[in-house]
């Protein structure tokens, strides 16, 4: 297939097409074969999913988010370097021995849950009235003031604070219906 049909085809068909250059430029970046074969992979896979749109110069295109790729991998080992490093030094300084330190990745179970959590709280907003909805999405998401609120949703204060009571009536509701939120606990928290 020469380039001008693989154009047509888009942009996966021109990775068929440069794919030995590309691999090739990969295993210099990556100085690593597995490695620039899983990125040619992960390549292949970002432009599968890309909308489909006029690419002005698709080999230039595809040589660009090779690179990128690389990019991003080694932005990702730095930080996990640097994670790993604070990890050892905080423990060397606090005389633990590298077996006795915890791990300091979240435990699967916490993370699950936390995943839960979030799912439950979104499906909760979502079954919000229109307005209550809106009006906790700007207020507490995106952090603008009440006043702003109001000034957005082109109504009075107070009935933003009603739309707020109502949204936070019906999370406390959702969220001890669940077992996630003890309503008597929030009730002394909030009196003191």
């Amino acid at each position: 297939m020469n380039e001008s049909a693989a154009e047509g085809a888009g942009l996966v068909a021109l990775v068929g097409v440069y794919r030995a250059d590309l691999r090739a430029f990969l295993r210099a970046r990556c100085a690593d074969e597995s490695e620039a074969e899983d990125v040619l992979q992960e390549l292949w896979l970002k432009v599968a999913n890309l909308p489909a749109g006029p690419v002005a110069n698709g080999r230039a295109y595809l040589f660009r988010v090779a690179n990128n790729l690389v990019l991003d991998r080694l932005r990702a080992r730095h930080r996990a370097m640097r994670r790993d490093r604070a990890w050892l030094e905080d423990g060397a300084a606090a005389g633990a021995a590298v077996a006795d330190r915890p791990d300091p990745a979240p435990r699967a179970d916490e993370a699950l849950l936390r995943q839960e959590e979030t799912a439950l709280v979104r499906r909760a907003i979502a079954g919000l009235p229109t307005g209550a909805r809106r009006a906790l999405e700007l207020h507490r998401l995106d952090g603008w003031p009440q006043a702003e609120v109001a000034r957005i949703m082109q109504i009075s204060l107070s009935g933003v604070e009603k739309h707020l009571a109502v949204a936070m009536k019906h999370l406390r509701r959702t969220l001890a219906d669940c077992g996630y939120f003890d309503p008597a606990a929030s009730d002394v928290q909030g009196n003191e």
